[in-house]
């Protein structure tokens, strides 16, 4: 039987545009609009047309309606919502209603200004901290709730996992290392002690630790949750619950060498290495059972003796990068290089699909049948590779991880992004069926906030080391659809996902801002690391990093300071603070600070900037 097909025509819709204006005639009312793979658009004022220009959180509605001739300028990227007619046989005309700039002109991009990164991750952060705590209370976590309403109201649900606990954490952390307020150090701590006291267990007998999936609290009783209670997870201890329940305390440990964090970190990554490693293949596995500790056991179902992208490749965006920074440690650059070269051993798929391969047997051959994913891939994923291949090589330079990321690179914008309306997708059929010419959804075409956070910091780093302009233009058309839709200017914080033309999808549970999948981790971390990179890599200016480490806390009282894993050379410290005054004891190529022998803990500023030639 032949597939029947379905001729459009004749009924108007609405959509988005994304791209750069070539040419704009005001006499006529229209303009030339080429997207980002070189399609051309003509594009009609509409009767009642405005214009806005991109806004950080907490910044007032921008009109810049009064504006457009100065703003449509030959090369300038903008967004434009607007309606088809069919107004003859099988030719359109598309109507502009809304029209929305990430600059001013072509080559000033509001999100490379030098704060607005900080200011983001200071208001998403303050976000979390009203929602979680209340404005006047102290911070408790006993308050905690996983789930969040759109508006940051707390459901009623009293479950507190330990991810998303260690990702807020992580989150606010973050935050004070950008801002200097103690409020998040105080929220961060907290959230690491609680971690300790309430999610942690110490097995005496193998002397590791491990981390429960979560506690319930109903009448003042605690009732702990071992095994993972998440759909695919269900009844056994996925490592990535593992690995992200350090996620926090690192990014805390970073800032104040608290001994508990560390010894804490040393016996989990003792229980991946006595019970996750596969020291017959290689790898980690995915998961184990929750009685006798066997990745190999068959309560585990389809979990069976499986390894994922998880199990191997989010030490390294997780943790294990943050341990490197703080530590200085040759033993965590070796854990962090097996990783990578397990990645680029057994991921790479490109002789079958544009999709890397993420899920596999012990034998690491691949599985096409596991859960949800089948043979699906993630689009963010893909992506997160080349951003994390990319940091691990400026500090263990292998061809093989360049060739890689730059695979990645050139790949996924044919399959992953919308090259019509800008933004990445999600999950895609890792394959083509006969006859088709694009990658199907594996169930819709919305964008997901986490997904675009790769996209943006896998293109910037990409820019920083290799300075090639296709990254560039890529890291800022990522940059400009993420900043322009995701941020919620009504409640505060950012959107779990939006429809493919930037309206954000509020359903289910996309619409919580707290949830099993988001809390403040994945936005305040691409604040973090877009201030980062948009300012010691690719713009050009300083950065000023907060640290408030204990007394004692870093060995030899030796605080490092590299902001993440850069090529070498291109930062340097260039002014010290501590405690608001001048402080010259440290080295400004190896960005290290010397901390004053005091009995108190001081707070550090570190201004760091790139080295001018």
């Amino acid at each position: 039987m032949t597939e029947k097909k379905t001729k459009i025509k004749n009924f108007e819709f609405s959509d988005l545009i994304t791209g750069y204006v070539q040419k704009f005639v005001p006499a006529e009312g229209f303009f030339e609009l080429k997207t980002t793979d070189g399609r051309l658009y003509s594009i009609k004022f509409g009767d009642n047309i405005y214009a806005r220009m991109l806004r950080n959180l907490d910044e007032p509605y921008m009109d810049s309606t009064q504006q457009l001739e100065d703003l449509l300028q030959p090369g300038q990227l903008v967004f434009v919502y607007g309606i088809f007619y069919p107004d003859q046989e099988e030719e359109y005309t598309f109507e502009a209603q809304v029209i929305d700039f990430p600059g001013k002109n072509p080559e000033k991009y509001r999100f490379e200004e030098a704060d607005w990164w900080i200011k983001q991750a200071d208001e998403i952060a303050n976000f979390f901290v009203q929602a979680q705590f209340g404005a006047e209370k102290e911070i408790d976590y006993e308050e905690y709730r996983t789930a969040l309403a759109l508006t940051g109201a707390r459901r009623g649900e009293y479950r507190q996992e330990t991810d998303t606990i260690s990702r807020l954490v992580f989150g606010f952390a973050s935050a004070f290392m950008l801002t200097g307020k103690d409020i998040y150090l105080e929220a961060a701590e907290k959230g690491t002690k609680y971690l300790q006291e309430h999610m942690k267990f110490y097995d005496v007998d193998e002397n590791i630790v491990y981390w429960y999936h979560g506690i319930d609290v109903t009448d003042n009783q605690e009732h702990k949750v071992f095994a993972s209670e998440f759909g695919d997870d269900y009844d056994a201890i996925p490592m990535y619950e593992q690995i992200y329940a350090l996620a926090g305390p690192t990014q805390t440990y970073r800032i104040t060498g608290d001994h508990s964090i560390i010894r804490d970190i040393e016996l989990t990554l003792d229980l991946f290495e006595k019970f996750y490693h596969d020291d017959e293949e290689g790898g980690y596995f995915s998961h184990i059972d929750p009685i006798m500790l066997d990745p190999r056991s068959e309560s585990l179902g389809p979990n069976q003796a499986r390894k994922n992208w998880n199990s191997v490749g989010d030490h390294a965006p997780a943790y294990l990068i943050n341990l490197c920074l703080a530590t200085g440690e040759e033993k965590y650059f070796d854990f962090l290089e097996y990783t990578a070269d397990t990645i680029v051993e057994h991921f790479p798929d490109y002789e079958n699909s544009p999709f890397v391969q993420e899920k596999f047997h012990a034998d690491w051959s691949h599985d096409y049948n596991w859960g949800w994913q089948q043979n699906r891939g993630v689009v963010g994923h893909n992506l997160k590779i080349a951003w994390n291949l990319m940091r691990i090589n400026s500090y263990i330079p292998k061809d093989e991880y360049v060739e890689f990321s730059r695979k990645i690179a050139e790949t996924m914008p044919e399959v992953g992004l919308d090259k019509q309306r800008g933004g990445w997708y999600d999950v895609m059929e890792r394959n083509l069926a006969e006859g088709e010419n694009f990658h199907r959804f594996a169930w819709h075409d919305r964008k997901a906030w986490w997904q675009q956070e790769q996209g943006i910091l896998a293109y910037q780093i990409l820019y920083g080391t290799l300075g090639e302009e296709e990254y560039l233009r890529l890291a800022r058309e990522s940059a400009a659809f993420y900043n322009n839709f995701f941020l919620d200017h009504d409640d505060g914080g950012v959107y779990f996902n939006v429809l493919n033309n930037g309206i954000p999808y509020l359903l289910g549970t996309e619409r919580l801002k707290g949830s099993h999948s988001m809390s403040g981790y994945h936005s305040i971390e691409l604040a973090y690391l877009a201030a980062i990179y948009t300012n010691l890599l690719n713009t050009g200016k300083p950065l000023d990093l907060y640290f408030k480490p204990k007394v004692g806390g870093f060995k030899d009282n030796i605080l490092r300071v590299k902001p993440d894993i850069l090529p070498a050379g291109k930062v340097e410290i260039t002014e010290v603070q501590v405690d608001d005054k001048e402080w010259q004891r440290y080295n400004p190529q190896e960005l290290t600070v010397e901390i004053p022998p005091v009995d108190y803990r001081p707070k550090i500023r570190v201004r760091l900037a790139p080295v001018t030639d």
